[in-house]
């Protein structure tokens, strides 16, 4: 597995590990399952991707949103059908409620998203859906932070559908192989960060975000994400497109802080820096270790 905040070269690394390893990758980006968001979701290049197989990208159509547990079904699949080849499958991204899922054996609550549901509990204010969510489900509140509406709307989605706590239908069931979790960070983040943004806008963020808005509509949901709101809100003319870049930048900086605070509370990391100029060697000579230790 590699996975680390946002720029910090998953992509690249992964593809010359599954290319030492004759092997494929498995995508764990929440994002880049879908197609036609190419720019806004640093998906591989055609290119890239011609150089290694790759599963569970450019998978559904924008409008098919993905649950976690059909994720998890489609990659434990992959890995199964990669094991009965001999091969050992690279799972590559930054989400990690995806790479859990899998590399923990999360157990889903089997609950499809309720739009009607989710409608009403939008009506009030996340302050009060958290609070709601304490008094039904304390041990979920207190692993959800007050401010993060996606994972308390889903807590109590799970509960009013089920008559069930969120935590008490979920556990682990641990898989039946070895991993080994490489995580990339960097130092150069910000700098890193702002390159990234200004290479979206030159290959056409902009045009990728009209094209989404013409063939799907302005409420495509994905079209709230990161990079893809901020460059909405300049076509609907609230701000200057280099007010849209800053934000974007702004808000990728603040989604590596909460992907830092929820990786690093992970357990049995390798740690890399990925700013070392010998990254795939060092990266490559971790995998050997790990694949000596099991007997590979």
């Amino acid at each position: 597995m590699i996975s680390g905040p946002t720029a910090t070269g998953k992509t690249a690394l992964g593809i010359a590990l599954a290319q030492k390893l004759d092997s494929v990758i498995i995508n764990a980006d929440s994002r880049q399952v879908y197609r036609e968001l190419d720019i806004g979701t640093a998906k591989p290049t055609p290119l890239q991707k011609a150089q290694v197989p790759h599963y569970l990208i450019d998978w559904v159509a924008p409008t098919s949103p993905v649950t976690v547990a059909q994720y998890q079904r489609s990659a434990q699949g992959v890995i199964a059908q990669m094991q009965g080849r001999g091969k050992i499958p690279l799972l590559v991204g930054g989400s990690g409620l995806y790479v859990q899922a899998v590399t923990r054996g999360l157990c889903i609550p089997p609950v499809a998203p309720q739009p009607e549901l989710r409608q009403q509990l939008s009506t009030y204010s996340q302050r009060e859906r958290y609070e709601w969510l304490q008094q039904i489900d304390p041990a979920s509140a207190s692993k959800i932070h007050p401010h993060d509406p996606v994972r308390t709307l889903r807590a109590l989605e799970v509960y009013y559908v089920t008559g069930t706590p969120l935590s008490q239908l979920q556990g682990q069931k641990i898989p039946d192989y070895p991993v080994l979790y490489l995580y990339l960070d960097s130092e150069q983040l910000p700098h890193r960060i702002r390159q990234r943004t200004r290479k979206m806008l030159a290959l056409g963020l902009v045009q990728e975000t009209q094209r989404l808005q013409v063939k799907y509509g302005a409420d495509l949901p994905l079209l709230k994400t990161l990079g893809y709101q901020e460059i909405s809100h300049y076509l609907a003319g609230d701000y200057s497109l280099e007010t849209a870049e800053e934000l974007i930048i702004k808000h990728t900086c603040q989604l590596v802080k909460r992907q830092r605070t929820w990786f690093r509370a992970q357990t049995g990391l390798v740690s890399i820096n990925s700013d070392r100029a010998d990254l795939i060697a060092y990266s490559w000579e971790k995998v050997q270790e790990f694949l000596t230790a099991i007997g590979y």
